[in-house]
């Protein structure tokens, strides 16, 4: 990964940040800068994107396979947040979830309904071989 989030706690010498700032810069990658709030950059905005992707299909807004190719031709994804959380894994997602929401009630942070139940079901996405995707997503190829 070419990123890398500095963070800075309001105890954090500025000195220190910025020499951090310089050997990531120094590894060849991109630094941006963030203060310590839950996430921080990318998790903080990237978490709640696929929840809310996920209350969706608690909704019954749309077909999961329909809100991935919606974000991914309309907003030039890579892949859908739907497919991407089955990626990350559904147990993770929901962890950081639940402990968001407890630690920070008042942020807006909620869990949706189909992600609780598919981990109680044990389907994790890629790594127990099925989630929001059948298994025939995640299985590898078969060897002819």
């Amino acid at each position: 990964m070419n990123l890398v989030e500095v963070i800075a706690t309001p105890m954090t010498d500025p000195k220190v940040a910025d020499e951090a700032t310089k050997f990531v810069t120094s590894l060849k990658k991109t630094p941006v800068s963030c203060k310590d709030t839950p996430g921080f950059i990318v998790n903080r905005l990237l978490v709640p994107f696929l929840a809310e992707a996920m209350a969706m299909v608690d909704r019954g807004d749309a077909k999961i396979e329909d809100i991935d190719t919606a974000m991914k031709l309309g907003a030039g994804l890579p892949m859908g947040p739907l497919y991407l959380a089955d990626y990350i894994g559904l147990d993770t997602c929901l962890s950081i979830l639940k402990g968001w929401k407890t630690k920070y009630p008042n942020e807006g942070f909620f869990v949706p309904k189909v992600l609780e139940k598919l981990v109680a079901e044990g389907k994790l996405g890629r790594k127990t071989g099925e989630g929001f995707y059948p298994k025939s997503v995640w299985a590898p190829p078969k060897k002819q």
